[in-house]
């Protein structure tokens, strides 16, 4: 499928069943597997990320090929540094050129038997697991969080447990604090001993069933077509759990301002038009960056002004999504500027749109599922390589027709 041809729906009002957290799916994945259970994890992501990290640990081949999961590639290598064996890991074009040297290193102090297979810094990696005799790191606290999530999830499996130091900002706590929350569900002994500073007992995991919510990054494309619908919609999402530990429900409460509220009722939560949206928004994004493209788009089309900091891990993602974001607004008339490698931001500027607009999504399943909304204000849009989706949100098309849209494939 190379190219969705979107044409929008009159009326919107939809019950949609969202994935489950591909967060909490994936740290899940990794402490059950850690704790040898033989329990059922319930309402896994039939995602692409959650598949790759099922597969690799059900059938631990020597070669493993996470495909384009960031998430994968830096927990298994944690995991792959205190479990018997040798792998290789590795993963796609892009994935072979994102940054990984800063958790090798660290893995390295602990007693990790890492070696890089092509490129010092890069995947593919050869991983022998050992004994890690190591108790004490210093990070960066404004380093990837998922580095920081994999060092903390092995640190029960250490011989003296781990100690783990953060120095200077520390960027998306919400994350870190999602990992000790499934963590602790598992039995574990962690805990904040200071603003920066964490320890893990060194205390086995314990084997128990797992039930995993639903995901509040997939519900902000929702918010998104809510906002941009131009007559009255409201949005049922079940399973979506309001005291959630997840960083992105932090989306309920950013999008009263573009005029989108929230009921809650048990697990499921109901968005709705309330008319009344902000001119300019400003935000710090450092703790929900996948949440950035969602805003972007949405107070583009909205008229609304912005200037979003925080934005530095969009560069290394599974694209450099500042850049795409930049080149495809403008298709839509919309003229981004960048500052400082970490701002967004849009003045009013406008340039002439490409008619019709054909929005590329660079083999990330966020900017398909950003953009896709717009059609509510352009009339009609072509998103090309759309199956990018099942990275995190399979079925993202499938309900977008529940929804009333409608589309042909090319």
């Amino acid at each position: 499928m190379k190219c969705i041809t979107l044409t929008p729906p009159e009326h919107i009002q939809a019950t949609i069943q969202l994935p489950s957290s591909k967060s909490i799916c994936n740290r899940a994945l990794i402490i059950h597997a850690l704790a040898q259970s033989p329990c059922k994890l319930e309402n896994l992501s039939d995602c692409d990320d959650t598949h790759v990290m099922t597969e690799a640990l059900a059938h631990m081949p020597e070669v493993i090929d996470i495909m384009a999961a960031g998430t994968a590639m830096r927990f298994l290598t944690a995991y792959l540094s205190v479990t018997p064996g040798t792998h290789i890991l590795t993963g796609t074009e892009r994935m072979r050129q994102r940054p990984i040297q800063i958790l090798v290193d660290a893995l390295r102090s602990l007693g990790a038997d890492i070696e890089y297979v092509e490129n010092e810094g890069y995947p593919p990696l050869k991983v022998s697991g050992r004994t890690l005799t190591g108790d004490r790191l210093t990070l960066p606290g404004n380093v990837s969080s998922q580095y920081i999530s994999a060092l903390l999830m092995i640190g029960p499996m250490l011989e003296k447990g781990l100690d783990l130091t953060l120095s200077g900002e520390i960027v998306s706590r919400p994350y870190i604090n999602l990992t000790l929350k499934v963590m602790r569900d598992f039995g574990a002994e962690v805990e904040w001993t200071s603003d920066c500073s964490l320890h893990v007992a060194s205390k086995p995991y314990q084997a128990l069933p797992y039930y995993i919510e639903s995901d509040w990054s997939a519900a902000s494309y929702w918010y998104e077509i809510v906002a941009l619908s131009t007559q009255d919609a409201t949005v049922n999402l079940p399973g979506l759990f309001a005291q959630s530990p997840q960083g992105d429900s932090k989306v309920a409460e950013l999008f009263e301002q573009l005029g989108v509220g929230t009921k809650r009722e048990g697990q499921t939560v109901t968005l709705y038009q309330t008319h009344s949206c902000v001119k300019h928004m400003e935000y710090n994004f450092v703790n929900q960056p996948d949440l950035a493209q969602t805003f972007v788009v949405t107070c583009a089309m909205l008229g609304v002004t912005f200037r979003f900091s925080g934005l530095q891990s969009l560069k290394i993602k599974e694209t450099d999504r500042m850049a795409a974001l930049i080149a495809e607004m403008r298709k839509l008339g919309y003229v981004l500027e960048e500052s400082d490698g970490s701002v967004l931001s849009w003045t009013g500027q406008r340039c002439e749109p490409q008619n019709p607009p054909v929005i590329d999504t660079y083999e990330d399943h966020r900017m398909a599922m950003a953009f896709a909304p717009t059609v509510l204000r352009e009339g009609t849009l072509c998103v090309r390589n759309p199956q990018v989706v099942s990275k995190s949100y399979p079925r993202f098309w499938e309900d977008l027709q529940k929804a009333g849209f409608h589309f042909t494939q090319n």
